[in-house]
């Protein structure tokens, strides 16, 4: 059999046409329709254990979450979760999920609850010893450079770009030089 190259072409964009509907129907096939839980109410949401961004959807009843499953409409993961995002339902039931702050002071063999407020201002109170303590006001050339090398941090990729953007602000106000995120690391 003899092609010219007119019927080459035409015949490559058939073949492409029709792996790509193969592809698209085995694909649907694969992921069918979601199915809302009757006695639920479901919220769409985003996976907090990381950078990728899966959506999930939530189904609670009473305001207790009952259902957690990945959203099949979402360009992410349609519809798939890692074994950390299948296992929400589990970390948000558990008996031994920590929820409120605990502190173990210098030489304490166990931690003890203690309320928001103090946590709060014990953390503020020594960032801000650190910070006074390795406050840089000018280099070696006597350039002035009102910095602090005696903190680092570490961004969360459970926090979305609001969020990192008011962290990163916070951060530099307070002179930080050493800032990361996990997504990168």
């Amino acid at each position: 059999m003899k092609l010219s190259r007119r019927q080459l072409l035409l015949l490559g964009g058939v073949a492409s046409t029709a792996s790509a509907c193969d592809s698209a129907l085995s694909a649907s096939a694969m992921h069918p329709p979601h199915r809302k839980i009757r006695w639920t109410e479901e919220t769409s949401t985003i996976c907090p254990y990381c950078a990728v961004g899966c959506g999930m959807i939530v189904g609670t009843t009473d305001g207790v979450v009952v259902n957690i499953e990945g959203d099949p409409d979402h360009p992410v993961n349609q519809g798939t979760l890692c074994s950390k995002g299948s296992s929400m339902t589990q970390l948000i039931h558990s008996d031994r999920r920590i929820t409120k702050p605990m502190y173990r002071p210098p030489g304490a063999a166990e931690w003890r609850e203690v309320e928001w407020e103090w946590a709060l201002d014990a953390i503020a109170l020594r960032i801000k010893k650190t910070r006074d303590a390795g406050w840089i006001e000018t280099d070696a050339e006597n350039r002035v450079v009102r910095r602090t090398e005696a903190i680092a941090s570490v961004g969360s990729a459970a926090l979305d770009n609001e969020e990192c953007s008011l962290l990163v602000k916070a951060l530099r106000g307070m002179g930080l030089v050493y800032i990361e995120h996990q997504a990168r690391i």
